[in-house]
């Protein structure tokens, strides 16, 4: 997989269940609507032909009345409403049994009526029309209503239906989003309880409230991790005995090899035994590294009183100056010493890690400049060629060289990362070092002891 390509962000499954159950839940409620609203059509136009039947029927014998009563009738007459009216939305005709009108109410449409109907409901010029015969047969009277009437009053009814669902929709959806947050809270104790944990920590998970389905995840992850713990232990212990057992045959095999080279006259011989005694003396310090590895990956790094670590580097320092480094090593310690609760065996391996690193890989003609501060900031920086970003992040892995062609083990740097790691300090690799062109630096920081109430 190509480093640079951006990750992209994981969905959520908070976010996907609130949003689905309500999306679910708008378009349940949608439906319902809608098949209530298809009821609620069905049901008021059945209320609106009872109505209009009862009106025909009430207004038939009257009109029938009247016209008998009227003895005139020269004709078509137009006659205020003579039934109960709905806010002037009902017309009616009266007709004789050839059709011809003889009686109207006052706002009638002669357009809507044109034709003589059938007995019964009619559908004419977007009016409905109920068309009812007298008991005697002689008149017929045709009441009319406007559809434009009916629609009003069925989107008002349906109207008045959506207006609870407007208002409970969004307290639906706010319920959904805590219901859902509440729920998977344990799903996101548990994520953060394993995102928080570092390589060493292997310990079991201890998440509480989890569901039936969740518990078995756990589970699953905590033998996962005591299969890793047995591992690495098995390997830790590994690599420390077997670095603890080479020491005694390297060491006898390696003050054989010096006396032999003592014994043996100029010549091939003698060569092919210092370039034996070389390699044992590599082998050891690969030895002594991997046990220097296998402690700070073991845990014990940390004292449990303070220590003063400027007398530690100290006497690492004397070691060097010893060996011979004393030209090119330029130490500052403080004034008032550096207490930190950290082993002083482990800081002293760290220190000698770093200042061998900064010797072996730097140039040979600068100086490497060591420097620990009062609080515990140790700083070894030395010149020489930058190191390429993309290496400098692999320089903690074992055995990781960088390309150098330089004489060590590539464990360096990876036994002061692990015991930075086991103290809670950080270790910062930067190259070039900072203020210069060149150069590397590392620095071990430790962290801020906590602040103690007054």
């Amino acid at each position: 997989m190509d480093a640079r390509r951006p990750r992209t962000r994981p969905r959520s499954l908070r976010r996907d269940l609130a949003l689905g159950l309500s999306a679910g839940l708008c378009l349940f409620w949608l439906l319902a609507m809608a098949a209530a609203a298809q009821i609620v059509r069905h049901e008021l136009e059945e209320i609106f032909d009872s109505a209009l039947r009862q009106t025909a029927e009430r207004i038939l014998p009257l009109a029938v009345i009247e016209l008998i009563n009227d003895e005139e009738a020269p004709g078509t007459r137009q006659v205020s409403a003579v039934g109960p009216r709905r806010e002037g939305q009902i017309t009616y005709v009266v007709r004789e049994r050839d059709g011809r009108i003889v009686l109207a109410s006052d706002d009638a449409d002669l357009a809507v009526f044109g034709r003589p109907l059938a007995e019964g409901f009619h559908t004419v010029n977007d009016h409905r029309i109920y068309a009812r015969y007298a008991v005697s047969g002689t008149y017929r009277i045709e009441v009319a209503e406007p559809f434009s009437y009916r629609r009003e009053a069925r989107w008002e009814t349906i109207g008045f239906m959506f207006l609870p669902l407007l208002l409970l929709l969004p307290a639906s959806l706010i319920g959904i989003a805590l219901f859902t947050r509440a729920r998977l809270a344990p799903v996101a104790a548990l994520s953060a309880e394993v995102a928080g944990r570092d390589a060493s920590d292997l310990s079991a998970l201890t998440t509480p409230g989890l569901q039936e389905e969740l518990a078995p995840i756990r589970d699953a992850v905590d033998r996962l991790m005591a299969r890793l713990a047995r591992t690495l232990e098995a390997e830790r212990a590994f690599t420390a005995n077997a670095a603890h057992e080479l020491r005694t045959p390297v060491a006898a095999v390696l003050a054989q090899t010096q006396r032999l080279v003592a014994e043996a006259p100029e010549g091939p011989l003698r060569q092919r035994a210092l370039t034996i005694e070389t390699e044992l003396k590599r082998l050891a310090r690969l030895a002594e590294k991997l046990l220097h590895l296998s402690r700070a990956e073991g845990g014990g790094v940390l004292a449990g009183i303070e220590c003063d670590m400027a007398l530690i580097l100290a006497l690492v320092a004397e070691d060097f100056f010893r060996a011979g480094h004393g030209e090119r090593l330029r130490l500052a310690l403080p004034e008032g010493g550096a207490r930190m609760r950290v082993d002083p065996d482990a800081f002293a391996i760290l220190a000698r890690n770093l200042i061998e690193n900064a010797l072996i890989h730097g140039d040979a003609a600068a100086p490497v400049e060591v420097k620990l501060s009062f609080g515990g900031t140790l700083t070894v920086a030395n010149a020489g060629p930058a190191v390429p970003a993309d290496r400098l992040a692999r320089l903690t892995d074992r055995f990781e060289r960088a390309g150098s062609t330089a004489s060590g083990s590539g464990l360096g740097l990876a036994i002061a990362a692990a015991i930075a790691k086991g103290t809670g300090a950080a270790l910062t690799l930067a190259s070039p070092a900072p203020g210069r062109n060149d150069g590397f630096e590392a620095r071990f920081q430790p962290q801020a002891p906590p602040a103690t109430a007054r």
